[in-house]
C-alpha cells in the first residue's frame, strides 16, 4: 500500500498552531502533542514536514521574516524618502505587535526546544531590511540626510526601533513616556541624526502617520509561508540595493 499523503495545508496549519499556543499559553506549552491537538494531525507530521520540533521553531522564524517582509512590501515610494523611512519604522512595529512570539523567536529572545539561531536564519533576516537601504540611499540622494554610509545609518535606523519595540512588547514603556511617546520621538531624531533638519524630519515623520493610518502599510498583510514569500536567506544585506526588486 503506497504510503498516505500528507494533507497541503498540514504544515501551514503547524505554524499557526505554534504561533497561537506560543501566544496563549507561552514556550512551555510548545510540545509536538500540543502542536498536533492544535493542528489537527498525528504527531509525526511535525517530523514530517519540518524534522522535527527544531526544525519545526526554524520555519516559525523564517515565517516570522515573511511577514515583516510583507509589512515591508506594503511601503509605497513617495516623494518624500524620509517619510516612506519613518513608514517602514511604522511597518516593522506593526508586524512585531501582530505577533510578538514570533517576534521574540526571531530574535532569539525566546529559547524554544533547545533552538538557536544559525547564521543563515540571522542572515535571512537581515537580507529582509534591504529595502531599509534602499530608502536611505534615496535620502542621502536627494539631500535629506549626510552623506554616509547608507548600510550603516539603516543599522542605525534598526538598532533605534529595535529597541523601542522591544521594550514596548515587554511592557516596559509606560506613561508618560509610553510607547507611543517614545516611538513617535525616537522617529525624527534618529531621521535628525542622519543630518536631516528638525523642522523637515517632524514633517515628515508626521506625514508617515498620516500614511500608516490611511494608507497601504496600516492594513494587516497577508498570511505567508516560508516558501517564498521573502528574500533569498542566504543573500547578503550588503548586496547592492539597487540590484534588489
Amino acid at each position: 500500500m503506497s504510503p498516505r499523503r500528507a494533507a497541503p495545508r498540514t504544515a501551514p496549519s503547524l505554524l499557526d498552531a505554534a504561533a497561537h499556543v506560543l501566544s496563549t499559553e507561552g514556550p512551555a506549552a510548545l510540545t509536538t502533542r500540543r502542536l498536533a491537538r492544535e493542528a489537527g494531525c498525528s504527531t509525526m507530521a511535525v517530523y514530517t514536514h519540518f524534522g522535527g520540533m527544531t526544525g519545526l521553531v526554524r520555519a516559525m522564524v523564517h515565517e516570522g521574516f515573511a511577514r515583516l517582509h510583507a509589512h515591508f512590501a506594503r511601503v509605497a515610494p513617495s516623494t518624500d524618502p524620509v517619510a516612506d523611512l519613518a513608514l517602514y519604522g511604522r511597518a516593522y512595529r506593526a508586524s512585531a505587535k501582530a505577533a510578538p512570539h514570533l517576534y521574540a523567536v526571531m530574535f532569539g529572545a525566546s529559547s524554544l526546544a533547545g533552538f538557536s539561531l544559525s547564521e543563515e536564519d540571522r542572515q535571512h533576516g537581515r537580507y529582509t531590511l534591504a529595502p531599509v537601504v534602499s530608502c536611505t540611499e534615496r535620502c542621502m540622494r536627494e539631500g535629506r540626510f549626510a552623506s554616509d554610509d547608507p548600510f550603516a545609518v539603516a543599522h542605525r535606523m534598526w538598532t533605534g526601533v529595535h529597541g523601542v519595540v522591544s521594550l514596548e512588547l515587554g511592557s516596559y514603556l509606560v506613561a508618560p513616556y509610553d510607547a507611543d511617546a517614545c516611538f513617535e520621538s525616537v522617529l525624527p531624531a534618529l531621521m535628525v541624526g542622519a543630518g536631516d533638519l528638525r523642522e523637515r524630519a517632524e514633517a515628515s515623520v508626521a506625514l508617515s502617520c498620516d500614511r500608516f493610518r490611511g494608507g497601504p502599510a496600516s492594513a494587516n498583510p497577508p498570511s505567508t509561508n516560508t516558501s517564498g514569500a521573502a528574500p533569498p536567506p542566504g543573500t547578503a544585506l550588503r548586496t547592492s540595493p539597487t540590484t534588489m526588486e
